[in-house]
């Protein structure tokens, strides 16, 4: 992918263009390509209402109510203004919902590659009001935090299992992505701070000679967190507004997705993580609304879950890991978007703030392991990223905190969920679209069930050794469910 992305601050809005280069390495003669265009999921013709049960309970809050039933509905969606061949000539494309097929005029043969170009734009939605995986959070005096993914058509995965992966994306099970290398130029105000997937080709020209000086100063800690752009300086520019607009250039090597974070008010603060001689970093983006949690916390949380993860995997392949205080829980390459915020009169927070904050980012952070690198299909299996997970989350939780408090994955915590209505439990092995409870099935029970195996049935020799062989073996591919199986058994 090469990309060109504006991002609009006024109109909350991206306007985008990306040549893409498909490398067909199947054996197969392909006669089309799949295309997803998740943002669909929002266009004012979507089915996604039609799937998901609508129960409105008998008290509801003014937001929440504005929320499930808008006054006037958003003009979401992509807005795709061309797709065309290399020489500009138009290309055939079908849209269906939130997939795309490209119609090539002769098939695709293997060891091929076939190259093509899209033009889009689409308004942004207001995840703190609208809900979604990305989007925009407005403050009071007019400034904008935004956490961008899923914000441009990106192709589907061919495999030698199911052919093309084309399912609808409903807005619940998540993604099948293939592996690619990313050239992003990302053009924001100028005083915006941004964090991307990938690494930043032209520091000088977006970051301050100050900000630059912290930066190599971070990339030498491995003790303590430096700030980079520090809160005094995010508060300077928050009442400034720049009018004038800056390019960062992003070059990022086999990752299966993209994603971006950018404001003008974001603190940034960072630190160097040795896994194995290698010095990875961790950095944390986050407006003063989420000090001093984000500042006492995120980036050592960060920095716990490549260390944790690493001893029982394999050693983290990137240069980053990021946090960002976008107010949700949602995973991409090398950045995520986590909650919390100080919730106490003093402008403290509470234990409960505290570790809700860091167990997600330690949720978050591992899913760059499941499933960005070893890449299962969570459209289809979520357990296979969900559930492997969240057990490997509760190991680095007792890492960061010996007596942190564990909420899901320990055997006494699933049996409220497996005493219950058995009309409601389906098997872990459904996909996320069809089940009741989908927290405690694809997350608690698959979590619960490595921890027995572990802790009960194996022993934690057996188990770490099948466990480390399996995410060895099938790191940057795409397993199913038999592969996890087989690997577990055989090794």
């Amino acid at each position: 992918y090469v990309m060109d992305i504006v991002l609009d601050d006024d109109k909350q809005r991206i306007t985008g263009s990306e040549s893409i280069t498909y490398h067909n390495n199947s054996p197969d003669e392909l006669a089309y390509l799949w295309v997803q265009l998740d943002q669909n999921v929002r266009a004012s013709d979507s089915k996604t209402p039609d799937i998901q049960p609508t129960k409105i309970p008998k008290k509801l809050s003014k937001n929440r109510f504005e929320r499930a039933f808008p006054s006037t509905p958003f003009d979401g969606g992509f807005k795709i203004m061309s797709v065309t061949n290399t020489d500009g000539t138009k290309l055939s494309h079908t849209i269906n919902q939130t997939m795309m097929r490209i119609n090539l005029q002769k098939p695709l043969a293997s060891g091929e590659t076939f190259q093509f170009s899209i033009a889009w734009w689409y308004n942004i939605n207001n995840h703190r009001t609208q809900g979604g995986r990305s989007g925009y959070e407005a403050f009071p005096d007019g400034n904008n935090n935004y956490v961008i993914a899923q914000f441009y058509p990106r192709l589907c995965v061919y495999d030698n299992v199911e052919g093309w992966q084309n399912d609808q994306f409903w807005g619940r099970s998540e993604f099948a992505l293939e592996f690619g290398d990313f050239t992003v130029n990302i053009t924001t105000p100028e005083d915006h701070m941004l964090g991307a997937t990938g690494l930043l080709q032209n520091e000088k020209e977006v970051l301050t000679k100050k900000q630059l000086k912290k930066l190599n100063e971070a990339k030498k800690s491995f003790d303590k967190i430096v700030l980079i752009q520090p809160q005094e300086a995010a508060e300077k520019v928050e009442k400034m507004r720049s009018k004038k607009t800056k390019t960062w250039k992003f070059k990022a090597t086999n990752v299966r997705d993209y994603a971006f974070a950018t404001s003008r008010k974001f603190i940034w603060d960072g630190m160097a993580v040795d896994i194995n001689g290698k010095t990875v970093m961790a950095y944390s983006y986050y407006s003063r609304e989420a000090n001093p949690l984000y500042g006492d916390h995120s980036t050592k949380a960060v920095a716990q879950t490549l260390k944790t993860y690493s001893r029982y995997t394999f050693d983290y392949p990137y240069h980053k890991a990021i946090s960002v205080d976008g107010q949700m829980g949602m995973e991409y390459p090398q950045i995520c978007f986590n909650p919390g915020r100080p919730d106490l009169p003093d402008g403290g927070y509470s234990d409960r703030m505290k570790y809700r904050m860091i167990k997600v980012t330690i949720h978050e952070v591992g899913h760059n392991y499941f499933p960005m690198i070893v890449n299962s299909d969570e459209r289809q299996w979520t357990w296979m990223d969900e559930g492997l997970n969240s057990y490997m989350e509760m190991l680095a939780e007792l890492d960061y905190d010996k007596d942190f408090p564990i909420r899901r994955g320990l055997p006494k915590n699933i049996v409220g969920y497996m005493s219950g209505d058995q009309s409601r439990i389906a098997p872990i092995m459904s996909k996320g679209d069809n089940v009741y409870s989908f927290g405690n099935n694809a997350y608690g029970k698959p979590a619960t069930a490595l921890w027995i195996l572990r802790e009960t049935i194996m022993g934690k020799e057996l188990f770490d050794h099948a466990f480390k062989t399996y995410s060895q073996r099938w790191k940057f591919k795409h397993p199913t469910p038999a592969d996890f199986f087989r690997s577990m058994e055989d090794a």
